[in-house]
């Protein structure tokens, strides 16, 4: 089961009123979209964003009977300003990311975002596959060494990234790397015995180095902010729940940037982060970092 994170801050937060327009950019299975439709009542409209339309129809299925007005687009979050656009929807007061990946696309997706089970080597969350896809596979067969080192240590901030992309192409001059576990054994076979035995699994970094790759995480994030913020209204605010360094640097400076223009401020100068019953009950909560802005 999906556990929302940070919920109860995320809400106090965002200062949800009644008759609120809301964008909820990563619906996932509406955990905080549904506490959320509570407070807009009948006057009020929430707009969910998701790039998986499997998740988007359940979704929908969990927000069944809200009284709010719901709008789902079917579209990654960086296209936000232009989905808006098309919805005939000017202005929006609130705006959440939430940047956590969603336990089903890691558990039950089939596309490789998990070390724990063996599956084709994908990570991409777009709907059609075709060979115009960015995956996982094309970077570790087709990339040159430099490349695949720069993005698993850029990406993952893995410090043993030029032995890990060193081991992938050899490995792979022997046969293409299909699978996540043929993956996590080239990476095994490529540090240290003592980095196996770390409380961190080994092959983590290089996975989310590959997952932030081939979906363009950073960048999409950076054309999300930059789009909800042109459509915020006046008072509006966003919150970003982030889970990673590189996730929470992006948000960072984008508010900072906002503060020094002197068309924002932050609505709690110190990060939220989960308490630690919170962590022990919802370890995915661990990294998770919460930043609210408002637009002035």
């Amino acid at each position: 089961m999906h556990i929302p994170v940070l919920l109860q801050p995320t809400i106090e937060q965002l200062d949800l009123k009644m008759g609120d327009v809301v964008v909820d950019a990563t619906l996932g299975l509406a955990g905080h979209a549904k506490v959320m439709a509570t407070r807009l009542g009948s006057t009020g409209t929430l707009i969910g964003f998701d790039a998986d339309a499997s998740l988007l129809a359940k979704a929908k299925e969990n927000l069944a009977g809200v009284e709010c007005r719901t709008v789902f687009i079917n579209t990654n979050f960086r296209n936000i300003k232009s989905a808006l656009d098309k919805e005939g929807i000017e202005k929006v007061d609130k705006v959440l990311f939430d940047l956590g990946l969603n336990s089903e696309q890691f558990d039950e997706s089939g596309r490789g975002f998990t070390f724990q089970k063996d599956e084709p080597l994908l990570m991409t969350l777009a709907n059609e596959i075709d060979e115009e896809t960015l995956t996982a596979r094309e970077i570790v067969n087709t990339w040159d060494e430099e490349n695949i080192a720069d993005i698993i240590y850029g990406y993952g901030e893995e410090r043993l990234s030029r032995r890990i992309a060193k081991a992938i192409v050899e490995a792979r001059k022997i046969k293409p790397i299909e699978t996540t576990f043929e993956l996590v054994e080239v990476i095994r076979q490529a540090v240290p015995v003592f980095y196996t035995k770390k409380r961190i699994h080994f092959a983590t970094k290089t996975f989310q180095a590959l997952r932030i790759t081939v979906n363009d995480e950073i960048g999409a994030l950076r054309d999300g902010l930059t789009g909800a913020w042109e459509k915020l209204s006046s008072g509006g605010r966003v919150a970003v729940l982030s889970f990673h360094s590189l996730e929470a640097r992006a948000v960072k400076e984008f508010f900072k940037a906002k503060v020094a223009e002197g068309t924002g401020k932050l609505v709690n100068k110190k990060i939220v982060k989960p308490s630690r019953e919170e962590e022990l009950t919802n370890p995915r909560s661990r990294s998770a970092q919460l930043r609210v802005i408002t637009k002035v």
